[in-house]
């Protein structure tokens, strides 16, 4: 059993599927146990900070909360270059996004869809769908880590990451139970490459996504 199963590329999925990501909810906009307010800044080593609801670059972007007991930890936030910081920062608050629609219950899950655009939102809404419809979600603390940035053209990216999810465990989603029986194995350890490109809105979004569980690099 995964402890988080890795976010593969698009799988077959309608687009009002998409559109509908709002229905994995189901709750009543948002858990009360709720105390981090993720999507900010990126920092070596660790999880963003609360940021307002206008970021320092102007943009008005969602807020984005995790859990109590949900951390993502992220490693070489700061390149020294600012496209490249910006590019980096985006993709954080992607990964944020996507854990925020898995791990809380709400009624609509604003920054999935403001983070992510094309295959990388279908994937999400297929990766997402997939832990209410095993009625499952998780808990621990994951890393990010062998972060870099490639600038490939005007306005667009790629970014590729190590995730290191030997710290997280499965949860049933109704009884809130954790399984921290699971055993590590090298499938906790997963590369990412990731494609991003720069809206009218000046938000990097992730629109690819492609992974390999037990990466030799990663391990």
């Amino acid at each position: 059993m995964h402890r988080r199963p890795t976010l593969l590329a698009a799988a077959s999925l309608t687009a009002a599927a998409v559109l509908s990501l709002a229905a994995c909810g189901g709750g009543d906009g948002g858990s009360k146990d709720d105390d981090t307010i993720e999507g900010a800044q990126t920092g070596g080593g660790k999880s963003a900070t609360p940021s307002p609801k206008t970021s320092a670059d102007g943009i008005d972007r969602p807020r984005i909360t995790l859990p109590k007991g949900v951390r993502n930890v992220f490693e070489g936030g700061r390149t020294g270059d600012a496209t490249k910081d910006a590019i980096l920062a985006d993709s954080e608050r992607r990964i944020n996004s996507l854990d925020e629609a898995v791990t809380v219950e709400a009624k609509d899950h604003p920054a999935l869809k403001f983070y992510s655009a094309g295959d990388a939102l279908m994937s999400a809404a297929t990766y997402v769908k997939g832990f209410y419809d095993d009625d499952r979600s998780f808990v621990g603390t994951t890393r990010y880590y062998k972060r870099n940035v490639t600038i490939l053209k005007k306005g667009t990216a790629a970014v590729t990451y190590c995730m290191d999810s030997s710290k997280t465990y499965p949860m049933n989603r109704r009884t809130k139970k954790v399984d921290k029986s699971v055993p590590a194995s090298d499938k906790d350890y997963a590369f990412f490459n990731t494609r991003l490109e720069k809206n009218a809105k000046g938000v990097w979004q992730t629109t690819s996504v492609t992974s390999i569980e037990a990466a030799k690099q990663c391990l």
